[in-house]
């Protein structure tokens, strides 16, 4: 039977459109779980009380790999398989991925709820911050299993053929969590707690949603027990394609970590609490360009899977594009309104001062940002997925964290806050590089005729 997945078949801009508008909406809408939780923590409780949500950010983080390891990794080959025309093994990537989903999040919560002070404590948290980071991460902790599914499983449900229904699961989660903040912080009076309590609601909500997607009548493929039995070869892949995210995450928690000790050192409290800001104005900017990155995922690994090297090449130019446009965006804003937006979290004079510096310094280099981050995830899409995990950690272990650690010694706090632009500018030149000779060589394990069409279209398309 001929192939009738639209990825394969319907133009590639088009394509591009429909899986990647939904996907950035909702990123975006998935961003207001920690930016919302900021905005009313910050007004209500206080900066103290953004402190403590920033503390917690790295454990947040590796949750949230957790879902990225299983989930795009698990995603990637069910993409590839689909591409291949072989649906069992795809749907068995499903099942596989479904169980390890729901094993990493019980065993983040039991050890989470067993080291959360020390593990606190290590993370930075000083004596002033330390009961308003236990008060939120404790409760975090109970929904761990809800977030890795909705995250992981939401992947999946993009590489189905329905990025609409996956952008509908954030929205679902994210504005019943914005819905439920003001109810449970202002009119309930449960400051943090009831600010993580809105969270794991939000969460178990979509948790149910794609669960019921993929045994519901919608999903073109489903979530079968036959295939929930793990299988070590299936395990062993979508690991290692699901690694490059993992990692970047993993060490993005890393970097907090080290961020934040150094900001207790060299700026205190207020330095954490003005950097808790510029990691929420950050997830809210470059969250577009992760929305374009998954939703370009199952369109280059189908059609790499297939062969179609033309239709990759053209997805990955397009989405470059679009990256660097969404990022040039972002950065004129932070240019024309800092003080507006350091303010949107919280008006202590202290704290907008640090933080419009902060902003401003931080995201100096970040027109550029966004061809890294697509770049990079190309690799993983077409299942390179060592050279992806090289390229994503260049930017924030390989450069910044150095650069953090030693700015910070030589030039103080102000120092520390001029290591991200340098972290970027290194990071595009490695990928650039990687990147421009891993186009150039594209399809040259496929036939001779299928590598000349892809080279010819490609030089075509960057004429």
């Amino acid at each position: 039977m001929a192939d009738v997945n639209p990825l394969g078949q319907e133009k590639v801009a088009k394509l591009l459109v429909e899986f990647s508008v939904p996907a950035i909406v909702g990123m975006m809408v998935n961003a207001l779980y920690n930016v919302v939780d900021r905005i009313f923590i910050g007004n209500n409780v206080g900066y103290n009380g953004i402190a403590g949500i920033t503390i917690g950010f790295p454990i947040m983080i590796i949750l949230m790999s957790m879902g990225l390891l299983f989930g795009v990794g698990g995603a990637t080959l069910f993409s590839l398989r689909l591409g291949a025309n072989r649906r069992e093994e795809a749907e068995q990537a499903l099942g596989n991925a479904f169980v390890l989903l729901i094993s990493a999040g019980i065993i983040f919560m039991i050890i989470g709820q067993i080291f959360l002070r020390p593990l606190l404590t290590t993370f930075g948290a000083s004596e002033t911050i330390l009961p308003y980071s236990v008060e939120y991460m404790r409760i975090i902790f109970f929904g761990a299993v809800f977030q890795v599914v909705s995250m992981g499983l939401n992947n999946f449900i993009r590489a189905d053929g329905n990025p609409r229904i996956a952008m509908l699961t954030m929205f679902m989660g994210a504005g019943l969590n914005t819905l439920l903040d003001p109810l449970f912080i202002i009119v309930f009076k449960m400051g943090m707690a009831g600010a993580a309590l809105a969270t794991i609601i939000a969460q178990c909500v979509s948790a149910i949603w794609v669960v019921g997607y993929f045994i519901g009548p919608r999903s073109k493929n489903k979530l079968k027990s036959k295939y929930m039995r793990l299988k070590l070869p299936v395990v062993t892949r979508i690991i290692s394609l699901g690694v490059p995210g993992f990692s970047l995450h993993l060490v993005n928690s890393l970097l907090n970590v080290v961020l934040n000790k150094n900001l207790l050192f060299y700026g205190g409290d207020i330095a954490i609490s003005g950097m808790g800001v510029i990691n929420s104005l950050m997830t809210i900017l470059l969250m577009p360009v992760l929305g374009l990155r998954q939703g370009l995922q199952p369109i280059v690994s189908f059609n790499y899977g297939a062969k179609k090297f033309e239709r990759v090449t053209t997805a990955v130019k397009l989405a470059i594009m679009a990256a660097t446009a969404i990022v040039i965006v972002g950065y004129i804003a932070t240019r024309l309104f800092p003080v507006q937006m350091i303010s949107l979290f919280n008006s202590e004079p202290e704290l907008i001062e640090f933080g419009t510096s902060a902003l401003l310094s931080w995201f100096l280099c970040l027109p550029i940002v966004g061809f890294q981050i697509i770049a990079s995830s190309y690799f993983q899409c077409i299942g390179r997925s060592m050279t992806a995990m090289f390229l994503t950690l260049t930017r924030q272990v390989i450069f910044l964290i150095p650069a953090i650690i030693v700015f910070a010694r030589v030039w103080g706090i102000k120092g520390l806050l001029y290591a991200a632009p340098f972290a970027d500018t290194c990071s595009v030149l490695i990928t650039g590089i990687w990147f421009y000779f891993a186009i150039k060589n594209m399809g040259k394990d496929a036939t001779p005729i299928e590598y000349e069409r892809g080279q010819q279209h490609f030089k075509l398309k960057m004429k």
